[in-house]
């Protein structure tokens, strides 16, 4: 007989390959996203199956289209349906623009459990550790709207929030630092067609020691 995490893990790899939905720049099958999250909650203490188990299926309501929180419930059970629920974002295109769907959302998650809060951080952990590598455009705006939400999330795990904040640090610095990492970039291309006069004369000193 499968475990509550096994049959969450069948039900998202059923639900996210149905509509062969993939990683957005990586390309790789979305099953990874929620893996990783999984992987996050596994070394918070206390972390509970119906957490794991709702980590799995956290964004198939809100991607695939036929899925319904319904069918999470009969699938999995109410405890695993009311923390998807937690997690799932509320607003639509009706409700204006991308920051008053934000502010929406926001206040949702706010609502959340502990346990719901501890799952929301997992996720924003994964969803910011590569993006500023990746699009960098998308990463000022998605940044900006993360520090908010952690400010809701006061009732996630301590250490997960303490890792968000780091990973949103890190985000952050890279995005501020690009100006200097290009200039950097740059100095070193035009150094490798255009050496400098110290190098110049190093390499002279050099052929003329070899060829002695």
């Amino acid at each position: 007989m499968l475990s509550l995490e096994e049959r969450a893990w069948q039900f998202a790899m059923q639900a996210h390959g149905s509509i062969d939905q993939k990683r957005k720049y990586t390309g790789l099958p979305y099953i990874t996203h929620p893996g990783e999250v999984v992987q996050i909650l596994r070394a918070v203490p206390g972390t509970t199956h119906e957490m794991l188990a709702a980590a799995w299926v956290h964004d198939t309501e809100e991607d695939v289209p036929w899925v319904t929180f319904e069918m999470i419930e009969q699938a999995l059970g109410v405890e695993v349906a009311t923390l998807v629920r937690e997690v799932t974002k509320v607003s639509t295109p009706a409700d204006g623009n991308r920051a008053a769907r934000k502010a929406l959302d926001r206040a949702h998650y706010a609502r959340a459990s502990a346990q719901g809060q501890t799952i929301k951080l997992a996720d924003i952990i994964s969803n910011i550790t590569a993006l500023p590598d990746l699009d960098r455009d998308f990463a000022r705006v998605y940044l900006a709207e993360a520090a908010q939400l952690l400010d809701v999330l006061i009732l996630g795990d301590h250490r997960l929030m303490a890792r968000a904040k780091a990973t949103l640090l890190r985000g952050m610095t890279l995005l501020s630092m690009e100006p200097v990492v290009h200039s950097i970039e740059r100095a070193i291309c035009l150094e490798d067609f255009f050496p400098k006069p110290r190098n110049l004369v190093a390499l002279a000193a050099f052929r003329e020691s070899d060829s002695k």
